[in-house]
């Protein structure tokens, strides 16, 4: 904010040069011939100069899965807007922009898949041929689902959720330069995951780890979007040796939008069966979800679709279950594991459905909610997908946000009527994240990162300072704060005198990097071990310094405390580092430096929680949805920095409302891109995001150091549904829903006409 950080684009280097790339601009097509003018030769490459650079895989070990391999330039044909075609480098990115203008393409155009739907049926085109079809990965979980089918109640909807982009506000970027002292590839990356970087970038380049080193300096925002290995990334490491200079690529917004990744579309054809009290006898669901044209390093494709057949069910407690997933390949940009990953689409989908059953019933939504959420005297609990919630309360989170919302208000104030004709209406939605994902989770996926011990090193310094160093990385959560507040319940150093260390491959311990609201449960736990040994190091010196016998004497806030005085770190660690002779024969020849590595007692995952609550107004006319109040329950366990917990919340809200009510990015039948600007690629600004109001619930988790939750991604997750129900309660006395995000006006104003049975608006009248 103070024009202080040190981004990607903030880095120059003597003699760096700039990379633009040929990008197709057809979605599917084969590759006839690249033409490279002769002038050009030395500073224009294809995939032809790219000797001994292997593709990026994605892959997973579930049975079923089909793997792609996605060249780092595009080999044969070409499967999405956007694909890297040629490598352009000049002294500017003008000129290099220039030299790719004048390359040209020879391109056999192919029918472009643009509907995941359409891509499942027999003589589609393929996006891949040696399949055989269009399928990454299927499956089927079905747990006595046919108990169900003659409860009294069924409801069926057609549920989707539209295509996004994540839209950080910085993009992604990549500044490639040889160390030849040495000989170690150094990459400047905006990146979450830095180790893992590494590792695929080194199977790509066909190089030792050691010969590679990953930098990730300050990151303007993540999200998922910057945890995957770029074919960028590839290519300026391939030039940058070949070449012998730096080399610089900085994505540009276009480039962002239409062609390096996108989220969260997902189809949902579900059935829920109740009960005439709101119980919920079971949940039947096809789903669907389109992960584009490859497989994106390192989560693969079948992140999305297979979580939800796991997650579906939610904070439910329900007897029957079936689920089918497909993950479909079409001729559009990878799907990535945006904020929330699957939980915002599950979310959205069973929530609305469980509107739909209350409407059925004749009963209050968050009646049919209380009815079924998981009671906290089952914790910990096991749900019907073996999901184990380690604690919580969660009727007492939706009791607290119907009440904050006044929802008897709302309803009189419904019956009362809008002067201005406006529709009121209150939407519900609560939903559980698991979080800090463990080893137990990730071996079964079998891809190529599964979390293990996840390691922290704390060092004194030698006027008493601390230096903290993590594999994670920070790029927006305020690690910094948080980690050194851990640091200090343990050790004592003040926070302003305590150093974090990260995003450096060179400089820290390995780790899988920021993802799945894994931080503060796992590097925190790290640091709060390192942090305690080295406490117990520091209290034997002690002792010795008080002369004391050790079994005397106790550490005690950044202090060893003896029968006859106490010593404080800063003087404990100018013994060891300056005076060494003062020290004992049999001191810990590991001094005052301390890397562990920590995993909770379970490692299962965290299970975090919020209710959210929404008041807002419809203009049936328009479209125009006004949001009146917002009311959070979350219960995040032990919050180390509420303030923190704060800033995600808030942050992960105007996301959500973007998911909600405006942000999409929609192709046509050729695959084109239709949003190519932020003019189309509508993002929530501060007329479109409230001040919410936030209740902290608090049960701790009773596996994890301190009884911490992740709770990075929660914010996002549950606005859609709760706003859409909202909409929809306003328009339930007119017959119209809606069932797609985002509700945009136009889709409103259809429900409503197609409610009252007036044709659709032609594109010109909307």
């Amino acid at each position: 904010m103070r024009g202080r950080g040190e981004y990607v684009g903030d880095i120059r280097m003597a003699g760096m040069q700039d990379v633009a790339f040929v990008r197709s601009p057809l979605a599917h097509a084969r590759i006839r011939a690249i033409h490279v003018p002769e002038d050009c030769r030395g500073r224009v490459f294809t995939a032809a100069d790219l000797d001994g650079v292997k593709p990026i895989r994605a892959v997973s070990g579930l049975p079923g899965f089909k793997v792609s391999e996605q060249p780092p330039l595009a080999v044969d044909k070409v499967r999405q807007v956007g694909e890297l075609l040629a490598i352009c480098v000049a002294p500017t990115r003008a000129e290099a922009e220039d030299l790719a203008t004048r390359v040209t393409l020879d391109l056999e155009e192919l029918p472009a898949l643009h509907d995941m739907l359409a891509a499942r049926e027999p003589g589609a085109a393929l996006v891949h041929e040696h399949w055989g079809d269009n399928v990454y990965l299927e499956t089927n979980v079905n747990i006595g689902i046919e108990a169900a089918f003659d409860a009294p109640i069924k409801v069926s909807r057609t549920i989707s959720t539209g295509r996004q982009c994540m839209a950080p506000i910085e993009g992604r970027g990549a500044v490639v330069h040889l160390d030849r002292r040495l000989d170690q590839l150094v990459v400047h990356t905006a990146s979450q995951m830095p180790h893992i970087v590494r590792t695929g970038l080194s199977e790509c380049l066909g190089l030792e780890q050691g010969r590679v080193r990953i930098v990730s300096p300050d990151v303007g925002g993540g999200f998922g979007y910057k945890a995957i290995l770029l074919a960028e990334e590839v290519c300026l490491g391939w030039l940058a040796l070949r070449c012998g200079h730096p080399v610089r690529w900085l994505e540009d917004r276009r480039e962002h939008l239409t062609a390096n990744a996108n989220c969260r579309e997902h189809h949902y054809e579900i059935t829920v069966y109740a009960e005439r009290d709101g119980t919920i006898r079971g949940v039947d669901c096809e789903a669907t979800v389109d992960s584009g044209a490859y497989s994106a390093y390192p989560f693969s494709a079948c992140l999305e679709a297979a979580q939800v057949a796991s997650i579906l069910p939610g904070p439910y407690d329900f007897p029957a279950y079936r689920c089918r997933t497909w993950s479909v390949a079409t001729n559009k940009c990878p799907i990535l594991p945006y904020r929330g990953v699957a939980r915002t689409g599950v979310c959205f989908a069973l929530e609305l459905a469980l509107d739909a059953v209350a409407a059925e019933a004749g009963l209050a939504p968050e009646v049919v909610r209380l009815k079924n959420l998981v009671r906290p005297e089952k914790m910990p609990f096991d749900n019907i997908t073996k999901k184990h919630f380690d604690s919580g309360d969660y009727p007492e989170a939706l009791t607290r946000a119907v009440a904050a919302i006044d929802a008897a208000g709302v309803r009189a104030r419904q019956a009362a009527g809008e002067a201005d004709g406006r529709r009121i209406g209150l939407g519900l939605s609560i939903y559980c994240e698991q979080a800090a994902h463990g080893t137990s989770v990730y071996s079964g996926w079998g891809i190529p990162m599964v979390p293990g011990h996840e390691q922290a090193g704390a060092r004194l310094t030698p006027d008493g300072g601390l230096e903290l160093r993590i594999g994670a990385h920070s790029h927006g959560q305020g690690l910094e704060t948080t980690l050194a507040q851990v640091a200090h319940e343990v050790l004592g150093v003040p926070v302003a005198r305590t150093r974090l260390v990260h995003g450096d491959t060179a400089m820290t311990p390995y780790s899988t990097g920021s993802w799945g609201s894994r931080v503060m449960v796992m590097a925190g736990g790290a640091v709060a071990t390192a942090c305690a040994e080295l406490a117990e190091r520091a209290r034997l010196i002690g002792a010795h310094l008080l002369q004391a016998d050790p079994a005397d004497v106790r550490f005690e806030a950044g202090r060893v405390v003896g029968p006859a005085g106490d010593v404080g770190l800063p003087e404990i660690a100018r013994i060891w580092y300056l005076r060494p002779q003062d020290l004992p024969a049999d001191v810990n020849p590991g001094g005052l430096e301390v890397t562990a590595g920590y995993k909770p007692q379970r490692d299962s995952g965290t299970f975090s929680y919020a209710a959210h609550a929404v008041v807002l107004a419809v203009d049936p006319m328009l479209g125009e949805v006004e949001i009146l109040d917002y009311v959070i329950v979350e219960d995040g366990g032990v919050l180390v920095n509420p303030m923190v917990v704060d800033g995600q919340i808030f942050g992960g809200l105007a996301q959500g409302i973007g998911t909600a009510l405006l942000e999409e990015m929609p192709f046509d039948e050729a695959g084109q891109p239709l949003a190519s600007t932020l003019a189309d690629y509508l993002l929530p600004g501060a007329c479109e995001v409230p001040a919410p109001r936030v209740d902290h619930m608090e049960t701790p988790s009773p596996y994890t150091r301190f009884g911490v939750k992740g709770i990075g991604e929660g914010g996002a997750i549950a606005p859609p549904a709760a706003i859409v129900n909202a909409i929809n309660d306003a328009l339930r006395p007119l017959g119209a829903q809606v069932l797609r995000s985002p509700a945009t006006p136009r889709r409103i104003v259809e429900a409503v006409l197609a409610a009252r049975g007036a044709p659709e608006m032609t594109r010109d009248a909307a």
